[in-house]
């Protein structure tokens, strides 16, 4: 079983940054692929980025550009940084682990935090 824990959310103006951690503990770290979900309200909860275990990385539309997976198996880490901030990057964010094919969709995620609000006012 794996335990996720994420920090780093909080307030932020537009156009700043913020570096949200997800820790893990209770499984092989390295062998997990890793995604970061947000869901704001009255929202589905949507996909944001993934980091494979062979360190691929994906990300959404929305982000490309402005966000940056990436992690630290010596720390059973995965990060999201988060540069020029929009006022529709507020949400709560999650992330997740699994060891399957898809990555994408929060359907195929097994392991999953308790989140972090990050809300960006204009």
């Amino acid at each position: 079983q794996v335990q996720l824990v994420e920090s780093g959310g909080g307030l932020v103006q537009a156009g700043g940054s913020l570096r949200l951690s997800c820790a893990a503990s209770g499984g092989t770290f390295r062998s997990y692929n890793m995604g970061w979900f947000r869901q704001a309200p009255g929202k589905e909860r949507e996909f944001v980025a993934a980091i494979r275990s062979n360190n691929g990385t994906y990300y959404a539309e929305s982000v490309k550009g402005r966000f940056t997976i990436s992690r630290d198996n010596a720390k059973n880490s995965v990060y999201l940084q988060m540069n020029s901030l929009k006022p529709e990057d507020t949400a709560v964010y999650y992330c997740a682990g699994n060891r399957r094919v898809l990555v994408h969709t929060p359907r195929a995620y097994d392991y999953w935090g308790q989140g972090t609000q990050v809300t960006v006012s204009s």
